[in-house]
């Protein structure tokens, strides 16, 4: 009589254990449901580079069927490697013309800082913004930088060559700058 008891209540587990994830709703962060974004069809895609990738995979299957001849296979093989590797390329220099543009634009920032043609907000700085009278972040009237002062050219006392600004030797006799030349007297 124990053992039908013992085997009744295994049962019982057995069904509990069974029947539970059917009568428990899902709880709050583990869903398992579907989840709502569907993914475009690579079929439907209109993008060059995927029909081209797709046909070659398409090709390929058949060739493995026997749906296509060696001969056929390598003509519609290289037909369809040719469109892809164009698309491919394409779309490489539409990527690299959009990251040129924007390199340009920022070598474009940094030689009109350099060269004084941007404006300066008092508080902010150099400003990217050309042709504004005021700063985008502040609203503080902008000041255009005083061009700065050419430095005075400098020459060799020894032999008149002209010095670069921070030279401390004459790169065309070696001589220290400042110092007299070697065969003349003060």
């Amino acid at each position: 009589m124990l053992e039908l008891i013992a085997g009744v209540l295994v049962a019982f587990v057995a069904v509990g254990a069974v029947v539970q994830p059917l009568l428990v709703p899902v709880r709050a962060g583990k869903q398992t449901a579907k989840p709502e974004i569907e993914f475009e069809e690579l079929e439907e895609s209109a993008s060059p580079k995927i029909q081209a990738l797709l046909a070659l995979k398409e090709i390929e299957f058949d060739r493995a069927t026997g749906k296509l001849s060696d001969e056929d296979y390598a003509e519609l093989k290289a037909k369809y490697s040719k469109a892809a590797l164009d698309a491919i390329r394409a779309e490489e220099a539409a990527t690299s013309a959009v990251t040129t543009n924007a390199g340009d634009a920022a070598e474009e920032l940094v030689r009109l800082a350099a060269s004084g043609a941007l404006a300066v907000c008092p508080q902010c700085g150099p400003r990217p913004e050309t042709g504004a009278a005021f700063c985008s972040d502040c609203g503080r009237p902008l000041t255009k930088p005083e061009p700065a002062a050419k430095a005075k050219a400098r020459y060799c006392e020894a032999c008149g060559n002209s010095l670069s600004p921070n030279a401390k030797f004459c790169d065309s006799c070696g001589v220290k700058v400042g110092a007299q030349p070697a065969g003349s007297v003060r």
